[in-house]
């Protein structure tokens, strides 16, 4: 299979799992674990995956890229998770999902400023309308009562969104040079350092001992999975794509979301033994959505392929 074709199927699978993490991991945080302690687990968890992984096939690192490693440790796995959490504890999932849209838009102006990527009409209008399919699909969903949202809140998914993009196009100019493996080692290690003083308090107040098998296997499926294959496959895929490609899949991940948590219910959420409530609608105002999405998604794919 030619690999732009890969890459295209590694960042649906992450977006998948980014999915399937919306149902496993609803109901760990606070309950079980606190954000910052959650996210240092998730970051010991991927550092260790990654660092084994990379002593098979070991690969030096120039230091002429030591800062650029370390602006992608800040910018894609410390300010990135500590920002979305912390922001989601303080503001509603709508406030979220609608300040998130922002990030295709993002990655596409920066990559354009900071890297020259060529920003096509094709692009933008396929960025356009998977912003509006995203936006239309977050409007659907209900709104309740209270929201919970605070400026302080917003802030913070904003800082996410900013960083992600940041990210994105920091580390593209490192996958000419390095396997995905061993960037994400290096960015892992260090952001290691940095989320540690923030997570270690919560950390240890989790009661290992006292957690059930499904809590366990949620855990564990959010570091592994979330954390150390969605990060390997989303920036080995940068190597073969553009960073504006990249953004753009953000746009699916509500749609795959709303299918996943929909099976999931069907299959029966109380027998898995997951806490959590889910909204589990589906219908044809959603796929109307999912349509404008993928269409937003072919078209920046394809502006990428022919440039």
């Amino acid at each position: 299979m030619h690999r732009r074709s890969l890459a295209h199927l590694a960042l649906f699978a992450v977006n998948a799992i980014y999915g399937i993490n919306y149902v496993v991991a609803k109901g760990l945080m606070p309950e079980v674990i606190g954000a910052s302690g959650f996210i240092l687990l998730r970051v010991i968890g991927a550092a260790l995956l990654f660092w084994l992984l990379r002593a098979l096939r070991p690969e030096r690192v120039d230091w002429s890229d030591a800062g650029r490693l370390f602006l992608c440790a800040v910018f894609g796995v410390a300010l990135n998770q500590l920002m979305f959490f912390h922001g989601l504890m303080r503001t509603s999932p709508i406030n979220a999902s609608i300040i998130m849209v922002a990030t295709p838009i993002l990655v596409l102006v920066l990559s354009g400023v900071l890297i020259g990527e060529r920003i096509t009409r094709t692009k933008l209008l396929g960025v356009l309308l998977g912003a509006s399919g995203a936006l239309l699909l977050i409007g659907l969903k209900p709104k309740g009562g209270a929201t919970g949202a605070t400026m302080l809140g917003d802030a913070f998914i904003l800082i996410n969104a900013i960083s992600y993009g940041l990210y994105l196009v920091l580390v593209k100019p490192l996958m000419r040079k390095y396997t995905a493996v061993t960037v994400m080692a290096w960015c892992f290690l260090i952001g290691l350092v940095i989320v540690l003083p923030f997570g270690l308090g919560e950390f240890a107040d989790v009661t290992w001992s006292s957690l059930s098998a499904p809590v366990i296997l949620a855990m564990a499926f959010v570091v592994v999975m979330v954390t150390f294959v969605a990060y390997l496959l989303n920036t080995w895929a940068l190597g073969v794509v553009s960073p504006s490609v990249v953004g753009i899949y953000v746009y699916m991940q509500p749609v795959l979301a709303a299918v996943i948590t929909w099976l999931f219910m069907r299959f029966g959420a109380d027998r898995i033994g997951i806490p959590g409530s889910y909204d589990a609608s589906i219908g044809w105002q959603q796929g109307l959505c999912a349509a404008l999405i993928f269409t937003g998604v072919h078209l920046v794919s394809r502006a990428d392929r022919v440039k």
